[in-house]
């Protein structure tokens, strides 16, 4: 059996400026959505001045995981486009969950599967308020929301994952 991986061949050179710039602002926001879900239960997009009524009492997910299991998403997703690749990400259980939700509500394969958590600014509020609630799903569901493979817009905002996970903006 011959490996696909070694039968592409690498770019000839370093990322476009372009595309390193489309993947910081992905990872970015990932980021935020992640911390978002972590500690803020309500002003999502900070339209307010950060108030201690918009922080959690109570605090599950860890941030310490999180931002590695960002970056290796989007480089995933770069790879996964570049190489044409069915490819599947397994993340086990634990604290980088805020990781992995934030990287599926972007590309929308999340709220495929959770239609309350929608992709806007009342959707970011549910998600945000979600997470960490005693009665949550989230953590639960995390195996179930995400798609058997990911997918980016590195190359085009309107990539759709090949199993139709939804477009990533």
């Amino acid at each position: 059996m011959t490996d696909p991986i070694a039968s592409v061949p690498l770019p000839a050179g370093p990322l476009s400026p372009e595309l390193l710039r489309r993947m910081h602002g992905y990872w970015r926001a990932a980021n935020y959505l992640s911390v978002g879900q972590i500690y803020l239960r309500s002003n999502p997009l900070l339209d307010q001045p950060l108030a201690i009524t918009d922080v959690k009492t109570r605090l599950l997910g860890h941030w310490g995981t999180t931002p590695g299991l960002n970056l290796l998403y989007v480089h995933l997703n770069r790879v996964i486009v570049e190489r044409d690749l069915g490819m599947m990400l397994i993340v086990g259980p634990g604290h980088g969950g805020p990781g992995i939700v934030a990287n599926t509500y972007l590309e929308g394969s999340y709220t495929e599967r959770y239609p309350a958590i929608e992709r806007s600014r009342g959707g970011m509020d549910r998600l945000f308020r979600q997470f960490s609630a005693t009665s949550s799903s989230t953590p639960r569901a995390m195996a179930r929301c995400c798609r058997s493979c990911i997918s980016t817009a590195s190359r085009s905002p309107t990539r759709r994952c090949s199993r139709g996970s939804g477009a990533m903006s």
